[in-house]
């Protein structure tokens, strides 16, 4: 048995001499394994099969375009994925296991993309694979905006009152309040609880129980794209702001003391003498009611004008044989506290500052006090007048504060 293992170990060895001696050679089939004595093929290894799997899936249409992009491979290792839309390309990036990506930007309405991907496979070569979806496309979109109130926008970054609610504003008619809702998301430090007020069907406010404290940062988050906001309105976008809420101001106006005392973290720093509105009604000439009253109750600072045109025509009264027409007058130190006319403003013609209300329904000061609100109130600081038998609509300004917080929003 020795013996023959020692020939047949020898005839291997002349056969593999045989073998490269002759490579190449006319009617060779393979070369010879030297171990196992054998004839074998020196064709390439096969490629592992290669799984694409994107989402959203091939030929989908009326994607969201708030969705995410997703591209995962088996079998294989991601170089590259491009998410193209005609000439703008959709952001992301290869996970660091090389076998997944995810976008990172959102996508148009109405738009196709094709997802293209170049992959390795188990042999080094290079594989494409493509795949296209079109997202939806709505009948129209609502804009998004952030207001300080009706007449200015919210400034980003900016210091308000502790009377500024949030407020958001689309630009389209919302028939799907909740869904709205649903989208904007308020973070406040210090973490308080909050409700929605819809003013009109395209403007809601949101107020915390109380007055916000002294120093709250408000963090707004509207993610409103691909959302439906009924009648076929989508979210034409997403939108944040902040803002920060600066010292607690509440000033108070009495009717029966006819002084407005101001108040700052609790301690009066002022103390006004003043002359409010002296009540009554009348018909502008369209036929609608005007009264003449302060009216009673918080009232929101809404801005502030180094000098205001003040007249009767301005709400609807024309006829100078009216005894509540008044002409024309530029007025010094205004700051409005409502949309009906409203001002804490310069009075220099009031000589019963202190003692009675004569005035059309503004809170009537000296130039030096008036001056000294105009320098030193926010928008959002809280006017309140007490003792007016005439009480602020809600709607009048920011008169979220008119109503208790277990009615707000019902």
């Amino acid at each position: 048995m020795v013996q023959r293992r020692k020939v047949i170990l020898g005839a291997v060895g002349a056969a593999a001499g045989l073998a490269v001696a002759g490579c190449g050679g006319k009617g060779s089939k393979g070369a010879l394994n030297p171990v196992a004595g054998s004839w074998h093929s020196a064709a390439a290894p096969s490629a592992a099969p290669i799984t694409l799997t994107v989402s959203p899936a091939a030929g989908k249409a009326d994607v969201s375009p708030a969705d995410d992009v997703t591209v995962s491979v088996d079998g294989g290792k991601l170089q590259s994925v491009s998410v193209v839309s005609g000439s703008k390309k959709l952001g992301g990036a290869v996970a660091d296991d090389g076998v997944t990506w995810r976008s990172t930007g959102s996508m148009a309405y109405g738009a196709t993309y094709k997802v293209t991907a170049s992959i390795l496979d188990s042999t080094g070569a290079q594989v494409q694979k493509t795949s296209s979806f079109t997202t939806l496309k709505p009948k129209s979109v609502a804009g998004i905006t952030f207001q300080a109130n009706g007449l200015a926008s919210l400034k980003t970054g900016g210091t308000y009152g502790i009377g500024q609610p949030v407020i958001v504003a689309f630009s389209k008619s919302v028939k799907d309040r909740a869904a709205a809702e649903k989208a904007i998301t308020v973070e406040t430090t210090p973490s308080v609880p909050g409700k929605f007020f819809w003013v009109n069907n395209t403007i809601v406010h949101w107020r915390p129980a109380k007055y916000w404290a002294k120093g709250t940062t408000i963090k707004v988050s509207v993610k409103a794209l691909g959302v439906h906001l009924g009648n076929g309105v989508y979210g034409k976008t997403n939108a944040t702001t902040h803002f920060t809420i600066g010292r607690a101001l509440v000033a108070i106006s009495d009717n029966n003391s006819h002084r407005t005392k101001v108040y700052v973290d609790g301690k009066m720093v002022r103390d006004m003498a003043c002359s409010n509105g002296r009540g009554g009604y009348t018909k502008a000439a369209d036929g609608h009611q005007i009264h003449f009253w302060t009216q009673n109750g918080p009232h929101v600072v809404l801005s502030k004008e180094r000098t205001h045109s003040m007249s009767s025509a301005s709400y609807g009264l024309t006829d100078p044989n009216n005894p509540y027409f008044y002409a024309p007058e530029d007025v010094q130190f205004c700051t409005r506290i409502s949309y009906s006319g409203e001002f804490l403003h310069a009075a220099p013609w009031n000589h019963s500052l202190g003692r009675a209300n004569i005035s059309h329904g503004c809170v009537n000061l000296g130039e030096t006090d008036a001056e000294w609100v105009y320098r030193n109130f926010l928008i959002g600081d809280v006017v309140q007048v007490n003792n007016s038998p005439k009480e602020l609509p809600i709607t009048d300004g920011l008169g979220d504060w008119t109503v208790s917080y277990d009615k707000y929003g019902n």
